[in-house]
């Protein structure tokens, strides 16, 4: 890793370049068994989380096992912009979200569109627990333990066409509901976008919980994608429409901003913000002490690069950034 990006591409092994591809075509038969993280649990262990709902825990190659960020800070250190542009606004003002019912509109390259449910999308019964680094483009970093249904199941459900090569997301957009949104500070709705590849990978889920409990509103209730190798904005929350396309889709940060935020945004130390060094990051965990968070180095794809960096191998990532 300390060599930099361009040689975790070059020397991976081909033991761990089969294994990874074994993996991901695993997922792409969307297998019955569900692959599921946790720091603090047992092999072949399950959890009952706030309302209920029993989800399985296993240990796994993913996990993180870098000390947990408190509950505390997670959710009242947030990026929303939705409920404004501050830290503390999304916890402020999204207590007024309403999240039931809640319907995710599926559209575009599939075979019929359709209209689900909140369960019928995610069903209680395939959701894991994940315990995942989150690196923000601002160099700040959390160590969450989420609880969600990984986005290969999803899509499988949505049964996209042949033709499919990227999903797009949208997020809710309620002046009524989101402060935020009465101002010009983003283009509403919020819109994020995956390669179909990096959807299906087993690592990028669609989470519903966090720290075993439903997933606050600060935090992109009801549902909010989470794609661990790639810096936080790309993980989109309070999630309304789904649609395939065959053409890359346009996203928010990168429409706007271009030369500071890619449209693939995967984690690289290698490639600056142009404002500042993303060489290393404020890790928000443990003890909690936010104001003198040590900093820690960043790592090629946040630290996954044995399971991902293969989905990359032919692109010059300091451009395709």
């Amino acid at each position: 890793m300390k060599n930099g990006l361009r040689d975790v591409l070059q020397a991976e092994t081909p033991e761990a370049v089969y294994m990874a591809r074994r993996r991901y075509l695993k997922w792409l038969g969307i297998a019955t068994a569900s692959w599921s993280l946790s720091a603090c649990a047992e092999q072949n262990d399950a959890v009952d989380i706030a309302d209920g709902t029993h989800v399985s825990v296993d240990s796994d190659p993913f996990t993180a096992e870098d000390p947990l960020t408190r509950f505390e800070d997670a959710t009242s250190y947030n990026n929303f912009y939705e409920f404004g542009t501050g830290k503390s606004d999304p916890r402020r003002y999204a207590g007024q979200l309403r999240t039931t019912p809640w319907e995710i509109e599926v559209s575009g390259m599939v075979e019929q569109p359709h209209t689900f449910s909140l369960t019928e999308l995610l069903p209680v019964e395939e959701r894991v627990e994940r315990v995942y680094r989150l690196r923000c483009v601002e160099a700040w970093s959390m160590v969450i333990p989420w609880i969600g249904v990984p986005l290969a199941n999803v899509i499988a459900r949505c049964r996209p066409t042949s033709e499919a090569r990227f999903v797009s997301f949208e997020s809710l957009a309620d002046p009524n509901q989101m402060p935020g949104v009465r101002s010009s500070a983003l283009d509403w709705p919020y819109t994020e976008a995956l390669r179909m590849d990096e959807a299906m990978h087993p690592l990028t889920l669609l989470a519903t919980g966090m720290y075993r409990r439903d997933l606050p509103a600060q935090n992109g209730a009801p549902i909010r994608l989470v794609v661990p190798w790639k810096y936080g904005f790309k993980s989109i929350k309070s999630i309304k429409r789904i649609r395939f396309t065959r053409e890359q889709p346009e996203t928010t940060w990168n429409r706007m901003q271009p030369s500071e935020y890619g449209f693939y945004a995967n984690v690289n130390p290698e490639v600056d913000h142009p404002r500042w060094s993303q060489r290393s990051e404020r890790r928000l965990a443990g003890d909690g002490n936010r104001a003198f968070a040590p900093r820690v180095p960043t790592l090629p794809f946040n630290g996954y690069a044995a399971q991902v960096a293969d989905l990359y191998r032919d692109m010059d990532l300091r451009t395709w950034f």
